[in-house]
């Protein structure tokens, strides 16, 4: 597992440069926002890998949604850099153009949101939500889209016969779980997740997490995933940052954070949860 960057000398490598395979997907350097005084995050430094589920733990207002849409091209941070590796290189993400940006969460990269109609497009159906992923990869050919997404509505649980019916038809389980489809259609490297079992009742949130966890391992992904549930957190993430008014305050191997908490804010986390 990789570690958190602690040399505040260490420097990203430049937009570019040729990296081998085995360096960082995402290096993330000082990064800052703060649009209210206590309000958004600061100084928040780390490495992600392929393969590697990384969680953002925090109550509400503590900065990590924040985070993720900085993390996720949605939100310019005031300091700080991301460098993503594509594969044959190491690029800036902010010296990027916009639209190259878009291009990245369009095809390698995937954004699941806390409201799956906040990533769903309510007037078309769930095989075109679907299927508009795999057009802006360079599909052209529509039986060949049509079968991949009955495929990939199977795949996450929703009858293929349904490929027609818009999502606002759907419960919100299988509004997430189409959600998924229509990010994970395209192998993407690099998934973002706001409190993807959020509002949904327990029974669901069982099957949507034992779901998650079988394609991140099937497909090899690299995750962000932000929840303030430290189970989900538990059974989905191999590292742990924990967010505390904007900044980080612990951060390590997720076994080790929450059996063995160090600092006092991540002890108060994990006691109010074996208290209920």
């Amino acid at each position: 597992m990789s570690a958190f960057l602690t040399d505040p000398n260490h420097a990203a490598p430049a937009a570019g440069q040729r990296l081998p395979p085995d360096l960082p997907l995402l290096t993330v350097e000082n990064l800052s926002y703060l649009y209210a005084p206590g309000k958004g995050f600061q100084g928040v430094s780390f490495e992600l890998y392929p393969g590697e589920v990384l969680g953002i733990v925090g109550e509400s207002g503590s900065g990590k949604t924040t985070l993720l849409k900085s993390l996720s091209a949605r939100l310019t941070p005031q300091q700080g850099s991301i460098h993503y590796f594509d594969g044959e290189a190491s690029r800036d993400l902010y010296a990027m153009s916009e639209s190259d940006r878009r291009r990245l969460l369009r095809t390698e990269w995937g954004v699941v949101h806390q409201h799956p109609m906040d990533g769903l497009r309510a007037g078309v159906s769930a095989g075109g939500n679907i299927g508009e992923r795999l057009m802006a990869v360079g599909q052209r050919h529509y039986g060949d889209i049509r079968a991949q997404a009955a495929r990939w509505l199977e795949d996450v649980e929703i009858p293929a016969r349904r490929i027609d019916d818009m999502p606002t038809t759907f419960s919100g389980g299988m509004q997430q779980r189409l959600q998924i489809a229509r990010n994970l259609v395209t192998h993407p490297r690099l998934v973002f997740m706001d409190e993807p079992t959020g509002g949904l009742d327990v029974s669901v949130q069982a099957r949507l997490l034992d779901l998650l966890r079988s394609l991140v391992v099937e497909l090899k992904l690299a995750v962000v995933i932000v929840t303030h549930d430290l189970g989900v957190a538990r059974l989905l993430a191999h590292r742990l940052i924990v967010m505390q008014q904007g900044r980080v305050v612990e951060s390590g191997l997720t076994d080790r954070v929450l059996d063995d908490p160090h600092h006092p804010y991540t002890q108060l986390l994990v006691s109010s949860v074996l208290q209920n």
